[in-house]
């Protein structure tokens, strides 16, 4: 019997994961993290002091408190029956990095202890040779060190019987160079805090501090673990390179919202409850669009705390849906002809006054503030659209972009009617002299133009790659299986060179005489004007938007390494250099990386294709291709008139060329891979794998394959089919 009926039969026999139900949300939240709350229990006054100053004024630990802080953190961690701890960083692969060490050493003599120090609180030293460096360390040079991060609380990972304290850290080399995502996002969250205050010091000289703000939307599939066993695509390369849409997919729009099955709802209390341990407010669970697809999203939360919280979940959901037999899928596009999965981080940036900056206001002065800092984001969008479409670039995602309901490569923002209205307005009173009578748009008052509930004044456009939704911008191109930091590290740089623009603006205009509202309102009024071309409020997978953005002279970039060629522009590096962010070096080097990293997931997926193709496909269509021949064959004999095996014959006709077809494509596709592979120069090598391996070949091999997928005997055919992995569970 094939693995795919073998998986079949597993799954009607699966045995469900029971789920405490007892437990309540509250009573667990946060159990297994070194809060504040605890800090202050286990450590002293000098210490608790001085972390708490870390956290919320970013100010540094010295070094002998640190040991305090170490022990405290030991104390409470061994009372939950940890043993290990590691730093836990986030480096250029995509995914988590740990290394465990015992808390158990042996002094001198050999007494045995329980151990755990301010040096290995504050530091480590992994070996920095193995990651993606993009040529920042050769080989040989293996020193990187890992940096405890006091932004983001410790917290104790439990896996099965074992608990490990896992410390938040950045990773950079030897030398300096960041080698990880979460450095430079703390540089631009940095960068971001610095230019927000001075501009809200226009409006409020209470505001000392500015806090970007995240809600990520995790989208993910579900699928049966024997099923996903049985799919080596989907084990390889965490997508279905062939597969035939079934029947039935989304196009009863049945599952969206729907009543969650069971066996899924089983496991998504089970991951919630892991997840509320390691306090991530996850708040919100359902089906989505497609079959066997699903959400979950949390509260907001500070950036740097989202982005550790959204690469832990994905840690925690894979982890999780083993113990139900069950497989999660976090590549964008799985399966094709259905919807791919995003992960929609909708974005928005606090004051230490408690003030949302993109919430209209309800006097003058907030609305004021709150025009500036919506018409600064459309700007810094408009301005670095590029960069910021770099940012959310990758192989997998290139499957979704412009497909099925995701946005499209063109980078656009989407406002509203209302909002739209409002800027028109201030466009319309634009003059070539600032004058008294302009003082009177000062007195705008917003909620008159638009209804108090503020956050559903807008259709939801899920055409649109950054969009307004009331108080926040979602920006809804990253990808289901991206680290969120990269993406926010672009938007929180290009918004804070943004805002220390508009105050070097407005403060010129100052002193040149100029009221400070009417400065302010004179450089919003130019910000609309030389960035409206960015304002789309239309269907962004038309034909017609393609040709209009074009005319605009929006990019339309649809391959990876072409738009990564964003990151390595003069206006890139200034951009970044200006803000602290990244060296020249360091922004060639994540380029190089990047570039890497894509040729290697369509190598994988092409020799994916040519493995399943030759040892699957094919000789499960020549078994089948040998049964028609012998049954034409034993017609004849038996002297029945042509007529009588016409529709046999067309059959097998049909699965001779596409076995023909499908085989010479594979030859073409492994020769094309070869000419690929001596090439030298990385970014020529990536253009070439997209040109002549991925768009010359995968598309034609898939209708190849889908074709004999439909005309071959079901008894024969190895590999689970769509409505397999998308309905059975």
């Amino acid at each position: 019997m094939s693995l795919r009926f073998n998986a079949i039969n597993h799954l009607l026999t699966n045995a469900d994961t029971k789920i405490d139900a007892s437990l309540k949300v509250t009573g667990i939240f946060g159990s297994n993290v070194f809060t504040l709350k605890v800090a202050r229990e286990v450590l002293s006054d000098e210490a608790f002091k001085s972390l708490q100053s870390s956290i919320k004024a970013g100010q540094k630990i010295d070094r002998t408190v640190a040991n305090q802080i170490a022990i405290g953190i030991r104390a409470w961690a061994e009372a939950k029956g940890v043993t290990h701890f590691t730093h836990w960083f986030q480096p250029l692969t995509g995914t988590t990095a740990e290394k465990h060490d015992s808390f158990f050493t042996l002094k001198g003599d050999g007494t045995p202890i329980e151990q755990f120090e301010g040096d290995a609180l504050v530091q480590q030293e992994p070996d920095a040779s193995s990651f993606p460096s993009g040529g920042l360390r050769a080989t040989f040079e293996a020193r990187g060190y890992t940096a405890w991060d006091p932004s983001s609380p410790p917290f104790i990972m439990e896996i099965g019987q074992g608990k490990t304290l896992c410390i938040p850290t950045i990773f950079v080399s030897y030398t300096g160079e960041s080698l990880d995502y979460k450095a430079p996002l703390l540089k631009a969250l940095d960068a971001l805090n610095k230019a927000a205050v001075d501009v809200c010091n226009y409006f409020d000289k209470n505001v000392t501090r500015v806090t970007p703000t995240l809600g990520w939307e995790q989208e993910y599939f579900v699928v049966d673990e024997a099923l996903f066993n049985a799919r080596p695509d989907l084990v390889m390369t965490g997508r279905t390179v062939f597969g035939h849409s079934s029947a039935k997919n989304q196009q009863l729009e049945d599952h969206y919202f729907g009543s969650i099955p069971e066996r899924v709802y089983a496991y998504m209390r089970d991951f919630e409850t892991e997840s509320y341990k390691l306090g991530i407010p996850l708040r919100t669970r359902h089906n989505e669009v497609a079959p066997a697809q699903f959400e979950c999203a949390p509260i907001f939360e500070e950036v740097s705390v989202a982005v550790d919280h959204n690469s832990l979940l994905m840690d925690v959901m894979e982890r999780v849906a083993r113990r139900h037999n069950l497989r999660v899928l976090l590549h964008e596009k799985p399966f094709a002809g259905i919807n791919g999965s995003g992960k929609h981080n909708n974005w928005s940036m606090a004051t230490d006054t408690g003030v949302n900056l993109l919430a209209p206001g309800k006097t003058p002065k907030t609305n004021l503030m709150f025009l500036t800092f919506f018409v600064n984001t459309i700007k810094a969008v408009h301005d670095y659209a590029d960069i910021l479409r770099a940012s959310i670039a990758s192989a997998p995602n290139d499957h979704r972009l412009g497909a099925n309901e995701a946005p499209p490569a063109i980078i656009s923002v989407f406002i509203g009617q209302y909002l739209s209205k409002v800027l028109n307005d201030v466009k319309e009173r634009v003059s070539d002299k600032m004058d008294e009578t302009d003082e009177s748009m000062l007195k705008i008052d917003i909620h008159k133009s638009i209804p108090e509930l503020l956050m559903d004044n807008t259709d939801r456009n899920r055409t649109s790659p950054f969009a307004f939704t009331g108080n926040k911008f979602e920006f809804r191109a990253v990808g289901s299986s991206a680290n969120c930091a990269n993406p926010m590290t672009v938007l929180n740089t290009i918004m804070a060179e943004t805002l220390r623009q508009f105050k070097k603006e407005v403060d010129e205009l100052i002193a040149k005489g100029e009221k400070k509202e009417i400065a302010i309102m004179h450089i919003i009024r130019q910000y609309i004007v030389s960035s409206e071309k960015v304002l789309f409020e239309g269907d962004g997978y038309s034909d017609a938007w393609a040709k209009e953005a074009e005319k605009r002279g929006l990019p339309n970039i649809k391959t990876t390494p072409l738009a990564l060629d964003a990151m390595i522009t003069e206006k890139a590096k200034k951009l970044f250099e200006s803000n602290n962010i990244y060296s020249h070096t360091e922004l060639e080097a994540r380029h190089e990386i990047e570039l890497e990293k894509y040729i290697k997931k369509v190598q994988i997926e092409s020799r994916m294709m040519g493995e399943l193709a030759t040892s699957h496909v094919l000789p499960a269509a020549i078994r089948y291709q040998n049964l028609l021949s012998n049954n034409i064959k034993g017609l004849k004999e038996a002297g029945l008139k042509e007529a009588a095996y016409t529709n046999q014959k067309q059959i097998l006709e049909k699965i001779s060329e596409h076995i023909n077809k499908t085989s010479d494509l594979v030859e073409k596709m492994i020769e094309a891979r070869k000419v690929c592979n001596i090439m030298d120069n990385t970014r020529a090598k990536a253009i070439a794998y997209q040109s002549q391996v991925k768009d010359a070949f995968f598309d034609e091999i898939r209708y190849n394959v889908d074709k004999l997928e439909l005309l071959v005997d079901d008894r024969e055919w190895d590999l689970p089919k769509y409505r397999e992995m998308l309905f059975l569970r």
